[in-house]
Formats: C-alpha cells, sequence, structure tokens
C-alpha cells in the first residue's frame, strides 16, 4: 500500500508541476510532498484502526506477545521512574471479582507495536519510493522502471 500512496501524492503534483503555469516547484519540494502525503495517509490509516478497535470493538491493532516490559506505572514510589520487568513467563488476567480469567504466556502488548511497526514500514517505502521518485525528476526521459509506478495525464 505505501508505494501506492507515495506514488499517489507524487503523482497529482508532478501532473501539476507539468501542465499548470502556475505552479514550479523543485524536484526536492515535490519528493517532501509526496513524502509527507505517504507518512500522513499511514497515520490516518492508524486512527481509522484505533477508531475500529475502540469504537466497534474490533482488533486491527494486533496484540504481541512481550517478555519485557519499561513502565513508570509501576513505580512503588511513584517517582516516574522507569521500570523495567524483564523474564515475562505468564501473565494472569481477573476480572472484577478476582476471578481468574485467561493466563497467557508472557505479557499481552495492546497494539502499540503493530502501529508504530506500521509506521515504520510506511516511512521507509516512503523514502524509498521517493529516492526514485528524484531519480525520475531529473532524468524524466531516461528511467524506465519508476515510469510504471507514476500516473501519467493522458496526452490527447
Amino acid at each position: 500500500m505505501v508505494p501506492k500512496i507515495s506514488a499517489i501524492g507524487f503523482s497529482l503534483f508532478d501532473i501539476l508541476n507539468k501542465y499548470l503555469k502556475s505552479i514550479h516547484l523543485s524536484p526536492i519540494f515535490l519528493c517532501l510532498f509526496s513524502f509527507c502525503f505517504s507518512m500522513t495517509i499511514g497515520i490516518i490509516w492508524e486512527f481509522f484502526e484505533y477508531g475500529m478497535d475502540k469504537i466497534l470493538g474490533y482488533d486491527m491493532q494486533k496484540d504481541e506477545y512481550v517478555s519485557k516490559i519499561n513502565t513508570v506505572t509501576l513505580d512503588p514510589a511513584q517517582s516516574n521512574k522507569v521500570i523495567t520487568i524483564d523474564n515475562i513467563d505468564y501473565t494472569i488476567i481477573y476480572d472484577k471479582n478476582n476471578k481468574p480469567i485467561a493466563k497467557i504466556d508472557n505479557y499481552l502488548d495492546i497494539g502499540l507495536n503493530d502501529t508504530i511497526k506500521d509506521l515504520i514500514v510506511n516511512f521507509i517505502g516512503a523514502i524509498i519510493f521517493n529516492i526514485f521518485g528524484y531519480i525520475y525528476l531529473k532524468n524524466r526521459n531516461q528511467d524506465k522502471f519508476i515510469k510504471n509506478f507514476i500516473i501519467k495525464k493522458r496526452e490527447t
């Protein structure tokens, strides 16, 4: 999905830059816009996943088992000192009546790792696409590879 979103942002401004006399963007600015466009769409997607999880009870932000956590919440002195809990073997989840609901291996991270991994992949994809996009803009008629990903205005 990432290269497609970068390609859409890139192509949109490449077409405007090429065919509107009032717009004259440098290749660096065009690539910067494409990168920001891709990152913004990625963030909006993460907002969507979060909303679906919280409002409709889905699990789009997949949980992940972890064996180590760093937290200030469990600091007994409540001094905002980071406490590291390492080698977590299992966690028991209790309901309001102190009845065990589930015993899980390790510790269950609720979606944070999924979100950040998605954003990292989005970032790397946008950077790579825009490196190729910059090369394309500098050598528009010579670059055959990137032309396959760029949307162009039809010549009539």
